[in-house]
């Protein structure tokens, strides 16, 4: 081993004074007063509390089933989830007209839709079916650009749907007008399969609005619809030269067919655009229609 020799001295050891805190002794911390919230605060934090709580509690997983067009023009999609392993879930769709939430990781926000198939179906089968308008750059854009077997979140069930009881039974409201524009149609579709007792009815009447048949949805079901009863009257408001049935908005087509023989018996349901719905309704109760008997799937 060599030694090497220090060619300076060691420096001397550092002394402190006698009043000096020991460098090993713990510094004093500052006293912190203590946090009061008010109770506006607190309140605001038992709301975020609650809606995480709630966000992951109703928030629930589904595989998609079917994305296809819906309508000759692919703005229209048919959308079908399996809730099968979700039976609360499919259990709380009672009445035709309710709606949920649908969400996905990529969107920034969820989106609103009806279900359209009867409450039957997800009790049989397990499954909600949808009409879904795609717009571009939208949540529905990017749901129906997806394919089967990839997973979305459902909220739950929401609203009271039509209430059916309010024009029921069908001897008391034998005409039943029904009012739908666009991806309206859906809930719709819903009431009708799920059985108005349109046979037991003397005039039930369904005003479709679209802009034209490419964007007509459900044309493969009218044949079935018309057999139960309903009676069906497109309206199309910017058509092609070759067709011959009714024009321009529902509110107009109504406006000239009236025919509505006892408006105290008679009940109506509406789904679609707000400016249709409201005009509708202010007809329907100048003609003497109860208001409390027009539906709407609040």
């Amino acid at each position: 081993m060599v030694a090497v020799a220090l060619s300076s001295p060691p420096p001397p050891l550092l002394r402190l004074p006698p009043h000096a805190p020991s460098l090993m002794s713990p510094l004093p911390l500052p006293r912190l007063r203590p946090l009061r919230l008010g109770r506006r605060h607190l309140s605001s934090l038992a709301a975020v509390a609650a809606a995480v709580r709630q966000d992951s509690a109703t928030w629930t997983q589904a595989p998609l089933t079917l994305i296809a067009p819906a309508s000759r023009d692919a703005s229209l999609f048919h959308v079908s989830i399996d809730v099968s392993d979700a039976p609360d879930l499919a259990a709380a769709h009672t009445a035709p007209g309710q709606y949920l939430q649908l969400r996905l990781p990529a969107a920034p926000k969820p989106v609103f839709l009806a279900i359209a198939s009867p409450p039957a179906l997800a009790a049989a089968r397990g499954e909600f079916e949808f009409l879904v308008k795609r717009v571009a750059g939208s949540t529905t854009d990017l749901l129906c650009g997806l394919r089967r077997g990839e997973v979305v979140e459902l909220s739950a069930v929401m609203g009271r749907g039509f209430e059916v009881e309010r024009i029921s039974p069908p001897e008391a409201f034998p005409t039943v007008l029904i009012f739908a524009t666009g991806s309206g149609i859906s809930p719709i579709r819903s009431l009708i399969e799920s059985g108005i007792n349109a046979n037991k009815r003397s005039d039930v009447r369904l005003y479709y609005g679209v802009r034209n048949l490419q964007r007509m949805a459900y044309q493969d079901r009218f044949k079935d619809w018309e057999s139960t009863g309903v009676k069906l009257v497109p309206v199309l408001s910017r058509p092609d030269d070759r067709w011959k049935g009714e024009q321009g908005y529902v509110q107009a087509a109504f406006s000239r067919a009236k025919q509505v023989l006892n408006a105290s018996s008679t009940g109506a349901v509406l789904c679609g655009h707000k400016q249709m719905t409201e005009d509708v309704t202010t007809v329907l109760v100048a003609d003497g229609v109860p208001k409390d008997k027009i539906l709407k799937n609040f």
